[in-house]
């Protein structure tokens, strides 16, 4: 019996697939931050992607009618993101480099996801 691989359903929802990269990025990334920035800031933005995710998930999966709330509290949630994501490299708990390496996909993602919102209405 041979175990086959789950298989890629992001790929029919782009914008999951980002916010499902990126949050691969930052758990990739919190082995190489201090203990005591791990589990304050760095664990709040850890769950903030994991939430995006959730809600981006309802969202797809919610009939038509019923996307925009769950829409609108991921566009909340990304915006949140990137101000604690500012706020780690305000204090130096990150580099400028991954600094621009997290905030850049996460304005993509905003993006995508205002889009989303503009062709529901």
């Amino acid at each position: 019996m041979s175990i086959t691989p789950p298989p890629n359903d992001f790929g029919t929802v782009p914008v999951i697939h980002k916010a499902s990269e990126w949050y691969k990025a930052i758990y990739t990334f919190s082995s190489k931050i201090s203990k005591k920035d791990r589990f304050g800031i760095y664990l709040k933005i850890e769950h903030g992607a994991l939430e995006l995710i959730d809600l981006l998930l309802v969202a797809a999966l919610e009939d038509k009618d019923k996307k925009y709330l769950p829409l609108r509290n991921a566009r909340l949630k990304t915006e949140s993101l990137k101000r604690l994501i500012r706020i780690c490299y305000e204090i130096g708990v990150v580099d400028l480099k991954h600094y621009i390496n997290f905030e850049y996909p996460l304005q993509e993602i905003s993006k995508m996801i205002n889009g989303w919102i503009k062709y529901l209405r």
